[in-house]
Protein backbone atom coordinates (compact mmCIF):
# COMPACT_ATOMS: atom_id res chain seq x y z
CA UNK A 1 0.00 0.00 0.00
CA UNK A 2 1.30 3.44 -0.99
CA UNK A 3 1.31 5.80 1.98
CA UNK A 4 0.83 9.52 1.29
CA UNK A 5 1.04 12.50 3.61
CA UNK A 6 -0.81 15.51 2.17
CA UNK A 7 0.47 17.80 4.89
CA UNK A 8 -1.43 20.90 3.80
CA UNK A 9 -4.51 19.10 2.53
CA UNK A 10 -5.73 17.96 -0.88
CA UNK A 11 -8.95 18.60 -2.78
CA UNK A 12 -11.80 16.10 -2.57
CA UNK A 13 -11.72 14.76 -6.17
CA UNK A 14 -8.03 13.86 -6.05
CA UNK A 15 -8.32 12.49 -2.54
CA UNK A 16 -11.07 10.13 -3.70
CA UNK A 17 -9.01 9.01 -6.69
CA UNK A 18 -6.06 8.12 -4.48
CA UNK A 19 -8.17 6.26 -1.95
CA UNK A 20 -9.97 4.38 -4.72
CA UNK A 21 -6.56 3.39 -6.07
CA UNK A 22 -5.76 1.78 -2.74
CA UNK A 23 -3.54 4.48 -1.22
CA UNK A 24 -3.45 5.40 2.43
CA UNK A 25 -3.93 9.19 2.37
CA UNK A 26 -3.33 11.23 5.53
CA UNK A 27 -4.32 14.90 5.51
CA UNK A 28 -3.82 15.88 9.16
CA UNK A 29 -1.20 18.63 9.30
CA UNK A 30 2.12 17.88 10.97
CA UNK A 31 4.13 20.76 12.42
CA UNK A 32 7.33 21.58 10.55
CA UNK A 33 9.54 20.59 13.48
CA UNK A 34 7.88 17.17 13.80
CA UNK A 35 7.82 16.33 10.09
CA UNK A 36 10.88 14.08 9.99
CA UNK A 37 9.70 12.03 12.94
CA UNK A 38 6.20 11.62 11.49
CA UNK A 39 7.42 10.64 8.01
CA UNK A 40 9.80 8.02 9.37
CA UNK A 41 7.31 6.71 11.89
CA UNK A 42 4.74 6.01 9.17
CA UNK A 43 7.13 5.24 6.26
CA UNK A 44 5.40 7.62 3.85
CA UNK A 45 6.14 7.07 0.16
CA UNK A 46 4.92 10.48 -1.04
CA UNK A 47 4.74 13.93 0.51
CA UNK A 48 2.31 16.58 -0.74
CA UNK A 49 2.75 20.17 0.42
CA UNK A 50 1.49 23.69 -0.20
CA UNK A 51 3.43 26.83 0.67
CA UNK A 52 3.14 26.32 4.44
CA UNK A 53 5.44 23.27 4.61
CA UNK A 54 9.13 23.53 3.76
CA UNK A 55 10.97 20.52 2.31
CA UNK A 56 14.65 21.01 3.13
CA UNK A 57 17.76 19.00 2.38
CA UNK A 58 17.68 17.87 6.01
CA UNK A 59 14.22 16.34 5.55
CA UNK A 60 15.24 14.68 2.29
CA UNK A 61 18.37 13.17 3.88
CA UNK A 62 16.52 12.01 6.98
CA UNK A 63 13.49 10.44 5.25
CA UNK A 64 14.66 7.59 3.03
CA UNK A 65 11.17 6.26 2.27
CA UNK A 66 10.07 9.35 0.31
CA UNK A 67 10.00 8.63 -3.41
CA UNK A 68 7.82 11.53 -4.60
CA UNK A 69 7.34 15.14 -3.49
CA UNK A 70 4.40 17.07 -4.91
CA UNK A 71 3.64 20.78 -4.68
CA UNK A 72 -0.12 21.28 -4.35
CA UNK A 73 -0.08 24.39 -6.53
CA UNK A 74 2.69 26.38 -8.20
CA UNK A 75 5.96 27.83 -6.98
CA UNK A 76 8.56 25.61 -5.34
CA UNK A 77 10.98 28.05 -3.68
CA UNK A 78 10.31 26.31 -0.35
CA UNK A 79 11.30 22.88 -1.70
CA UNK A 80 14.90 21.75 -2.24
CA UNK A 81 13.98 20.61 -5.75
CA UNK A 82 17.42 20.12 -7.26
CA UNK A 83 18.64 18.22 -4.21
CA UNK A 84 15.58 15.97 -4.21
CA UNK A 85 16.05 15.13 -7.89
CA UNK A 86 19.74 14.46 -7.26
CA UNK A 87 18.69 11.96 -4.59
CA UNK A 88 16.39 10.19 -7.04
CA UNK A 89 13.12 11.65 -5.76
CA UNK A 90 10.50 12.69 -8.30
CA UNK A 91 9.25 16.26 -7.82
CA UNK A 92 6.03 17.50 -9.43
CA UNK A 93 3.92 20.65 -9.30
CA UNK A 94 0.74 21.98 -10.88
CA UNK A 95 1.29 25.50 -12.27
CA UNK A 96 -1.16 25.02 -15.15
CA UNK A 97 -4.10 24.29 -12.87
CA UNK A 98 -3.73 27.50 -10.83
CA UNK A 99 -3.21 29.86 -13.78
CA UNK A 100 -6.88 30.87 -14.35
CA UNK A 101 -7.42 31.52 -10.63
CA UNK A 102 -4.33 33.74 -10.33
CA UNK A 103 -5.28 35.64 -13.48
CA UNK A 104 -8.75 36.32 -12.12
CA UNK A 105 -7.29 37.61 -8.85
CA UNK A 106 -5.10 40.01 -10.82
CA UNK A 107 -8.21 41.49 -12.39
CA UNK A 108 -10.04 41.49 -9.08
CA UNK A 109 -7.34 43.87 -7.87
CA UNK A 110 -7.40 45.90 -11.08
CA UNK A 111 -11.17 46.38 -10.99
CA UNK A 112 -11.07 47.11 -7.29
CA UNK A 113 -8.38 49.75 -7.74
CA UNK A 114 -9.81 51.30 -10.89
CA UNK A 115 -13.20 51.87 -9.25
CA UNK A 116 -11.88 52.48 -5.71
CA UNK A 117 -13.75 49.46 -4.35
CA UNK A 118 -11.05 48.42 -1.86
CA UNK A 119 -10.99 51.82 -0.19
CA UNK A 120 -14.73 52.36 -0.45
CA UNK A 121 -15.32 49.07 1.38
CA UNK A 122 -13.12 50.30 4.23
CA UNK A 123 -14.66 53.76 4.52
CA UNK A 124 -18.38 53.20 3.87
CA UNK A 125 -19.21 51.45 7.19
CA UNK A 126 -17.84 54.39 9.18
CA UNK A 127 -18.63 57.25 6.81
CA UNK A 128 -20.13 60.44 8.13
CA UNK A 129 -20.97 61.98 4.78
CA UNK A 130 -22.25 59.75 1.97
CA UNK A 131 -22.00 62.69 -0.45
CA UNK A 132 -18.33 63.24 0.37
CA UNK A 133 -17.51 59.61 -0.36
CA UNK A 134 -19.51 59.69 -3.57
CA UNK A 135 -17.45 62.67 -4.68
CA UNK A 136 -14.19 61.07 -3.55
CA UNK A 137 -14.78 57.84 -5.44
CA UNK A 138 -16.29 59.42 -8.54
CA UNK A 139 -12.98 59.48 -10.41
CA UNK A 140 -12.86 55.82 -11.45
CA UNK A 141 -11.34 54.73 -14.73
CA UNK A 142 -12.20 52.01 -17.24
CA UNK A 143 -9.76 49.25 -18.19
CA UNK A 144 -10.84 49.13 -21.84
CA UNK A 145 -8.41 50.93 -24.10
CA UNK A 146 -5.59 50.91 -21.54
CA UNK A 147 -2.28 49.07 -21.89
CA UNK A 148 -1.73 45.95 -19.78
CA UNK A 149 1.93 45.16 -19.21
CA UNK A 150 2.83 41.56 -18.32
CA UNK A 151 6.34 40.70 -17.15
CA UNK A 152 6.71 36.94 -17.45
CA UNK A 153 4.65 35.38 -20.23
CA UNK A 154 4.26 31.75 -19.21
CA UNK A 155 0.98 30.02 -18.38
CA UNK A 156 -0.25 32.58 -15.85
CA UNK A 157 0.93 35.60 -17.83
CA UNK A 158 -0.91 34.29 -20.88
CA UNK A 159 -4.10 33.79 -18.86
CA UNK A 160 -3.82 37.41 -17.72
CA UNK A 161 -3.37 38.46 -21.35
CA UNK A 162 -6.53 36.59 -22.41
CA UNK A 163 -8.61 38.48 -19.87
CA UNK A 164 -7.02 41.79 -20.78
CA UNK A 165 -7.74 41.24 -24.47
CA UNK A 166 -11.31 40.24 -23.66
CA UNK A 167 -11.75 43.58 -21.90
CA UNK A 168 -10.45 45.52 -24.89
CA UNK A 169 -7.01 46.28 -23.46
CA UNK A 170 -3.75 46.46 -25.36
CA UNK A 171 -1.18 43.91 -24.20
CA UNK A 172 2.57 44.38 -23.88
CA UNK A 173 4.42 41.31 -22.61
CA UNK A 174 8.04 40.44 -21.98
CA UNK A 175 9.70 37.09 -21.38
CA UNK A 176 13.26 36.00 -22.25
CA UNK A 177 12.05 32.51 -23.19
CA UNK A 178 8.84 33.30 -25.09
CA UNK A 179 8.94 35.05 -28.48
CA UNK A 180 5.22 34.87 -29.14
CA UNK A 181 2.12 33.10 -27.91
CA UNK A 182 -1.05 32.16 -29.73
CA UNK A 183 -3.90 32.75 -27.31
CA UNK A 184 -7.30 31.13 -27.76
CA UNK A 185 -10.07 33.27 -26.32
CA UNK A 186 -12.93 30.88 -25.65
CA UNK A 187 -16.35 32.47 -25.41
CA UNK A 188 -18.95 30.64 -23.32
CA UNK A 189 -17.20 27.33 -23.88
CA UNK A 190 -17.16 27.68 -27.66
CA UNK A 191 -14.22 28.34 -29.95
CA UNK A 192 -13.69 32.07 -29.97
CA UNK A 193 -10.89 34.25 -31.32
CA UNK A 194 -7.21 33.40 -31.77
CA UNK A 195 -4.82 36.25 -30.97
CA UNK A 196 -1.05 36.16 -31.37
CA UNK A 197 0.90 38.24 -28.87
CA UNK A 198 4.56 38.90 -29.64
CA UNK A 199 6.75 39.75 -26.71
CA UNK A 200 8.93 42.85 -26.43
CA UNK A 201 11.86 43.81 -24.24
CA UNK A 202 11.08 44.55 -20.60
CA UNK A 203 11.93 48.24 -20.93
CA UNK A 204 9.07 48.70 -23.41
CA UNK A 205 6.63 47.06 -21.00
CA UNK A 206 7.80 49.34 -18.20
CA UNK A 207 7.63 52.46 -20.35
CA UNK A 208 4.32 51.95 -22.15
CA UNK A 209 2.03 50.20 -19.66
CA UNK A 210 -0.79 51.74 -17.65
CA UNK A 211 -1.01 48.55 -15.58
CA UNK A 212 1.78 46.06 -14.89
CA UNK A 213 1.43 42.52 -13.53
CA UNK A 214 4.35 40.25 -12.61
CA UNK A 215 4.40 36.54 -13.47
CA UNK A 216 7.97 35.30 -13.48
CA UNK A 217 10.18 33.18 -11.22
CA UNK A 218 12.65 34.72 -8.83
CA UNK A 219 16.06 35.09 -10.55
CA UNK A 220 18.85 32.74 -9.59
CA UNK A 221 20.59 35.56 -7.70
CA UNK A 222 17.40 36.06 -5.63
CA UNK A 223 17.50 39.80 -6.32
CA UNK A 224 14.37 41.90 -7.02
CA UNK A 225 13.60 42.67 -10.66
CA UNK A 226 11.58 45.78 -9.78
CA UNK A 227 13.62 48.38 -7.92
CA UNK A 228 13.89 52.16 -7.96
CA UNK A 229 15.54 52.01 -11.40
CA UNK A 230 12.56 50.13 -12.89
CA UNK A 231 10.01 52.39 -11.17
CA UNK A 232 11.72 55.39 -12.75
CA UNK A 233 11.13 53.90 -16.20
CA UNK A 234 7.38 53.47 -15.63
CA UNK A 235 4.64 55.94 -16.46
CA UNK A 236 3.71 58.35 -13.72
CA UNK A 237 0.63 56.97 -11.98
CA UNK A 238 1.14 53.38 -13.13
CA UNK A 239 -0.78 50.63 -11.32
CA UNK A 240 1.22 47.57 -10.28
CA UNK A 241 -0.04 44.11 -9.31
CA UNK A 242 2.04 41.32 -7.79
CA UNK A 243 0.38 37.93 -7.37
CA UNK A 244 3.58 36.05 -8.15
CA UNK A 245 6.63 36.24 -5.84
CA UNK A 246 6.97 38.94 -3.19
CA UNK A 247 10.74 39.09 -3.60
CA UNK A 248 10.39 40.23 -7.22
CA UNK A 249 9.81 43.76 -5.89
CA UNK A 250 11.98 45.73 -3.49
CA UNK A 251 9.34 46.60 -0.89
CA UNK A 252 11.18 49.70 0.35
CA UNK A 253 11.29 51.09 -3.18
CA UNK A 254 7.64 50.15 -3.74
CA UNK A 255 6.55 52.04 -0.63
CA UNK A 256 8.53 55.08 -1.75
CA UNK A 257 6.97 54.93 -5.23
CA UNK A 258 3.47 54.61 -3.73
CA UNK A 259 4.03 57.58 -1.42
CA UNK A 260 5.43 59.76 -4.20
CA UNK A 261 2.59 58.92 -6.59
CA UNK A 262 4.92 57.39 -9.19
CA UNK A 263 2.86 54.25 -8.59
CA UNK A 264 -0.68 55.45 -8.03
CA UNK A 265 -1.90 52.12 -6.63
CA UNK A 266 -0.70 48.58 -6.07
CA UNK A 267 -2.52 45.28 -5.74
CA UNK A 268 -0.51 42.83 -3.66
CA UNK A 269 -1.17 39.18 -2.87
CA UNK A 270 2.34 38.13 -1.79
CA UNK A 271 4.62 39.57 0.88
CA UNK A 272 8.29 39.19 1.81
CA UNK A 273 7.67 38.43 5.46
CA UNK A 274 4.65 36.12 5.30
CA UNK A 275 2.71 35.50 7.43
CA UNK A 276 3.66 38.88 8.93
CA UNK A 277 3.54 41.43 6.10
CA UNK A 278 4.89 44.92 6.68
CA UNK A 279 2.28 47.12 8.32
CA UNK A 280 3.69 50.23 6.63
CA UNK A 281 2.91 48.61 3.28
CA UNK A 282 -0.48 47.01 3.80
CA UNK A 283 -1.86 50.03 5.64
CA UNK A 284 -1.23 52.47 2.79
CA UNK A 285 -4.51 53.88 1.46
CA UNK A 286 -3.50 53.28 -2.16
CA UNK A 287 -2.79 49.57 -1.72
CA UNK A 288 -5.27 46.74 -2.32
CA UNK A 289 -4.19 43.61 -0.44
CA UNK A 290 -5.09 39.93 -0.25
CA UNK A 291 -3.47 37.23 1.96
CA UNK A 292 -1.71 35.09 -0.71
CA UNK A 293 -4.84 33.56 -2.21
CA UNK A 294 -3.87 33.55 -5.90
CA UNK A 295 -4.65 29.89 -6.57
CA UNK A 296 -7.16 29.50 -3.77
CA UNK A 297 -10.39 28.82 -5.63
CA UNK A 298 -12.48 25.68 -5.35
CA UNK A 299 -12.12 25.02 -9.06
CA UNK A 300 -8.34 25.39 -9.02
CA UNK A 301 -7.96 23.16 -5.98
CA UNK A 302 -10.12 20.49 -7.62
CA UNK A 303 -8.01 20.66 -10.80
CA UNK A 304 -4.81 20.46 -8.75
CA UNK A 305 -5.98 17.45 -6.75
CA UNK A 306 -6.97 15.54 -9.90
CA UNK A 307 -3.70 16.35 -11.66
CA UNK A 308 -1.60 15.26 -8.68
CA UNK A 309 -3.64 12.11 -8.18
CA UNK A 310 -2.98 11.13 -11.79
CA UNK A 311 0.74 11.86 -11.36
CA UNK A 312 0.92 9.68 -8.24
CA UNK A 313 -1.11 6.84 -9.74
CA UNK A 314 1.10 6.82 -12.84
CA UNK A 315 4.33 7.06 -10.89
CA UNK A 316 3.53 4.20 -8.54
CA UNK A 317 1.81 2.23 -11.32
CA UNK A 318 -1.37 1.80 -9.29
Amino acid sequence: MIRILANDGLGAPGSKMLKDAGCLLVTERVEQGKLIEEINKNSYDALLVRSETYITQEIIDACSTIKLIARVGAGMDHIAVAYAIEKGIKVVSTPRETAPAVAELVFAHLFSISRNLFDSNRKMPTCISFKDLKKKYGDGVELAGKTMGIIGFGRIGQEVAKRALGLGMRVRASDPYVTEANLKLDICGTSGVDVTVRTVIREIVLRESDYISLHLPLPDNKQPVITEAEFNKMKDGVILVNASKAELINEDHLIAALKSGKVSHAGIDVFCNEPNPRRDLISLENVSVTPHIGGATKEAQDRISISLANEIIDFFKL
